[in-house]
């Protein structure tokens, strides 16, 4: 048995402990406010501020864990490098998660060191350094912060008189200390995609079948998994990711953002070193193994013997559709009353306007009907709360 620090109790911290529970682990699991999710399911939990390096180390030295799990970015990551010297497992690794969590270092990686194709970019501290770019970028452009969660901060601009306004989101939706914000080419896509990519300690790294969605500011709202995806564009998808995580280090599940063009040029976006958002389709048993057990798989070098699409799977997820400290009334009678479908709530203990509460999950066997899947559970998860 291993005992496992969690970094982040957020939904997606919750499976993973779920995961790591059925298999005999031992979770401790922090955050910045009580009663987070994965706290719920973990045999023990710590609340604090991950961005006070004394507080993360007296938690880490306290607990002296054997592996540690970053799920969320607000974390005084540069600790991690430490841990990893002390003998800590950094899942994938301190140097993945160091470079990750900062949009800056890993776009400057992946265009500059390892030439992979990603949208033209600058980066700036005040208006008039995005001023600046803008104007060498042109528009519409992309403003987002340099280090952020679910879509915050993030706009698009389509004219120099929206600068003012979206540098002031980028800055307020940033993250941590890193007051710095990213502008980039607005890329004419015919779609996004999410390419799973597993790396191992003792095997080849393993790719999931690409998965779908759909994003709203940033934000994940749906995913399905097969996404439908030309054999060329895959393979550079494969290739892209392979030479990113190699460079990155480590053992573990990335949630590697794509752009597909019309042209069907795949385009770099972002890369998660843990399970990601758009992988909560997974649930729906579309792969013999969920996202988050080939995370806890790779990260204790269990084997993975192979992923294999099993079904169709989607998902969509349910908005709060107010500010209110009590919890929504959830109402799952009519989902449910439908086949084939499954309802998460992730059990967050109170809600915001548009804030993650819980995901519908439909499935269906493969060579189904794939828009009447997202169109049955984008429907059922409008009836979640009331």
């Amino acid at each position: 048995m291993k005992k496992i620090m969690l970094l982040g109790s957020g939904e997606l911290g919750k499976e993973f402990v779920i995961a790591a529970k059925r298999i005999g682990q031992y979770v401790v699991a922090c955050d910045r406010y009580d009663n987070a999710p994965a706290m719920q399911v973990a045999d023990e939990r710590e609340v604090f501020n991950m961005l006070d390096a004394n507080a993360l180390d007296a938690i880490v030295y306290k607990h002296k864990p054997d592996v540690i799990i970053a799920e969320i970015e607000a974390i005084r990551t540069e600790r991690l490098i430490q841990y990893e010297k002390d003998g800590i497992q950094v899942v994938p690794s301190a140097k993945a998660v160091n470079f990750t969590m900062n949009r800056k270092a890993i776009r400057d990686l992946a265009a500059k060191e390892l030439g992979i194709r990603t949208a033209h970019y600058y980066y700036a501290t005040t208006l008039s350094e995005l001023e600046t770019a803008a104007e060498k970028i042109g528009f519409p452009c992309v403003v987002k912060p340099l280090m952020s969660s679910s879509g915050h901060g993030q706009s698009v601009v389509r004219s120099k008189d929206d600068l003012q306004v979206a540098f002031k989101e980028a800055i307020e939706g940033s993250r941590g200390d890193v007051k710095e914000i990213i502008i980039e080419e607005f890329i004419e896509f015919d779609s996004e995609f999410t390419l799973l990519t597993v790396t191992q300690k003792n095997g080849e790294t393993l790719y999931c079948p690409p998965i779908g969605h759909i994003q709203k500011n940033g934000d994940y709202r749906e995913s399905w998994q097969p996404f439908a995806l030309p054999e060329e564009a895959l393979k550079q998808a494969q290739e892209m990711a392979k030479k990113v995580t190699n460079a990155l280090t480590g053992a573990g599940l990335w949630g590697v953002e794509f752009f597909l063009t019309t042209k069907n040029e795949v385009i770099f976006s972002e890369l998660s070193p843990r399970p990601h958002d758009t992988g909560m389709v997974t649930l729906s048993g579309s792969l013999n193994l969920n996202e988050f057990e080939l995370h806890l798989y790779a990260a204790l070098g269990l084997p993975i013997p192979a992923i294999r699409l099993e079904r169709y799977g989607c998902s969509a997820v349910v908005l709060a559709k107010e500010d209110k400290k009590e919890l929504p009334n959830y109402d799952l009678s009519q989902a449910l009353s439908e086949d084939f479908t499954i309802v998460r709530i992730f059990g967050k203990p109170e809600q915001h306007l548009h804030r993650r509460m819980g995901v519908v999950l439909c499935y269906g066997e493969i060579g189904c009907d794939m828009d009447e899947l997202r169109n049955k559970a984008k429907r059922l998860s409008d009836t979640i709360i009331q």
